[in-house]
């Protein structure tokens, strides 16, 4: 029970179809096991409704929100909900990020809507999530902020959009952690490698390339096992980086990659 008595925003909660879970769903899930009450937040209020609905039926304590981070409003509304619901925001896990669906491209094809739609999903959605929790968090003088970027930030990829913001997400959570470490607040970021999620795998399954070997591909690229990760090493992870266990650590960047970022 790393998470007993805490309360979690999970933002990205829900998930995109597919055959395996996505990273938001897994660490909500995990989070209400380790003891945590969680508020699911998606664009998709059915995909947060089968998240909360998930974990309570392992009889957990849950609610689900309706919430596009690119509107302002719909931050406030939901921070508003949990405030009013539990009295406090102890954990804020910001998971949302897209790629191809946002129409990413090389440098060469990018359009400036494209950019402009991954800088707000990718980048915008975390700043306007941390404007809103941080002064909840500061007046109780603990708080623990949690951003999901991605290895695409660091090592070589070829669509701009998704690598430009993924490595703003890294320099959002450096601030955030210097300048809100004198009221006891901390902030990190993991980096997923390749990983088995709905988000990475189904755009890239065509009729010229099958699930199977998109899995394959992917599996060769990774030094540890040759195998993908799953949302649950990132679940796991950020339970960690959530608990008191990790309260001497902020303004990390967490590779979670199988090895990737070392070979």
């Amino acid at each position: 029970m790393l998470l007993k008595d805490k309360v979690a925003i999970v933002v990205g909660g829900g998930q995109t179809p597919g055959e395996t879970i996505g990273n938001g769903r897994a660490t909500a899930i995990q989070f209400a096991r380790e003891g945590a009450k969680v508020a699911v937040a998606d664009k998709d209020m059915s995909a947060a409704r089968e998240t909360a609905a998930m974990i309570e039926a392992e009889g957990h304590t849950v609610f689900a929100i309706q919430a596009d981070v690119r509107r302002e409003p719909d931050i406030q509304t939901m921070v508003k909900q949990v405030i009013d619901q539990w009295h406090q925001v102890d954990i804020l896990h910001n998971n949302v990020g897209v790629s191809i669906a946002g129409q990413d491209a090389r440098i060469e094809d990018i359009t400036p809507d494209s950019f402009n739609l991954l800088v707000e999903i990718n980048l915008l959605g975390m700043v306007l999530t941390s404007k809103h929790v941080l002064p909840y968090m500061r007046s109780a003088g603990c708080g623990v902020i949690i951003n999901i970027a991605s290895m695409a930030a660091i090592k070589p990829y070829p669509l701009v959009g998704y690598k430009t913001t993924k490595a703003g997400v890294i320099a959002l959570t450096e601030q955030l952690a210097t300048t809100n470490a004198r009221y006891g607040i901390r902030a990190n970021v993991i980096l997923p490698g390749l990983m088995n999620t709905p988000m990475a795998i189904e755009p890239r399954v065509s009729a010229d390339k099958s699930r199977q070997a998109v899995i394959a591909e992917r599996d060769q690229q990774v030094p540890l096992g040759r195998k993908m990760g799953s949302a649950w090493d990132i679940a796991h992870a950020a339970c960690f980086l959530a608990s008191d266990k990790a309260g001497y650590i902020t303004g990390i960047t967490l590779p979670v990659d199988g090895g990737l970022s070392v070979f």
